[in-house]
């Protein structure tokens, strides 16, 4: 498996540079799609069983947003993998911490006091819905961002920083930026998440099924795929400054083909000047033109 994955990383890194054959083709056609638009737009595309990929812009910095709550589900995970955390231990989340003005399914169900809720249902809440206060819920119960980033680069995945909670980029917008990827370690944490024994086989299952149900950004990768395509997703959003700027409109994840095959996908729209549902779109539009690609060929 260490061979194999680092083939997977020789084939990400090289690719930026130099393609070769049918590669060429994908990358041309994502190309072709981020041509028109005012915006830095990342991609990286990892077929699993092929090992076919392809990486576009891969030397920025962008912003991950929620993302990164993916990052963090895979943590709290192995935690629980080492016995540190229990799914089914319950935490109480006081009504003060539920009073603040971020997006939180869980603040809105639990109006009037205290929620007590078990880890796992925290954890759906953070990946399915992209709770805000679930996800700084769990960076306290797993030590804090430092703990997540350090396990990351434990991992081996170089290319990412965390650094600041939810409520830190709430209250100071310029935070957002210190939590970072590139396209390619993006879809190196989903392939190593998928593939490899960091984390047990029910862990992978809890996390997948999670990714699976997500409700978020529906018009990004799924956007223009069948309707019956199973996609397992975390979207990272951000809303438009003052001048109309959209600093993040993101979409990670893993598309299974209809012949069981899979495909990880990172798209990164940052910087953006077109309107929201321009940055949803061309998310869409590649993530069709993935799909084209590996069910026509």
């Amino acid at each position: 498996m260490r061979i194999l994955f680092t083939y997977i990383l020789l084939t990400l890194t090289l690719v930026q540079s130099s393609y070769s054959g049918e590669s060429k083709i994908l990358a041309e056609k994502i190309n072709s799609v981020i041509a028109p638009f005012h915006a830095q737009i990342g991609v990286a595309v990892l077929h699993n069983e092929k090992h076919d990929s392809c990486v576009i812009n891969n030397k920025y910095h962008y912003v991950m947003q929620s993302v990164y709550k993916f990052h963090l589900a895979v943590t709290v995970l192995h935690m629980v993998d080492e016995g540190k955390l229990s799914l089914n231990q319950q935490v109480v989340i006081p009504k003060k911490e539920l009073q603040q003005d971020t997006w939180s399914p869980i603040a809105e169900k639990y109006k009037n006091g205290d929620a007590t809720l078990t880890v796992r249902e925290i954890l759906s809440y953070t990946i399915s819905q992209s709770d805000n206060i679930g996800c700084d819920v769990l960076f306290k119960l797993v030590g804090g961002t430092k703990v997540v980033h350090n396990y990351m680069k434990q991992l081996g995945i170089t290319n990412v920083a965390i650094k600041a909670t939810e409520q830190q980029m709430h209250e100071n917008g310029s935070k957002a930026y210190t939590n970072w990827t590139t396209p390619s370690s993006a879809v190196e944490i989903l392939q190593k998440t998928y593939t490899t024994a960091i984390l047990s086989e029910s862990s992978k299952k809890e996390l997948w099924k999670m990714m699976e149900e997500t409700t978020t950004g529906p018009k990004r990768i799924k956007g223009l795929l069948p309707a019956d395509a199973v996609v397992a997703h975390k979207t990272g959003s951000s809303g438009q400054d003052s001048h109309g700027v959209s600093v993040a409109t993101n979409d990670i994840g893993m598309i299974t083909l209809p012949n069981g095959e899979h495909v990880f996908l990172a798209v990164f729209v940052n910087e953006s000047s077109e309107k929201p549902d321009t940055n949803d779109e061309i998310i869409a539009k590649i993530a069709r033109v993935v799909w084209d690609y590996y069910t026509t060929k």
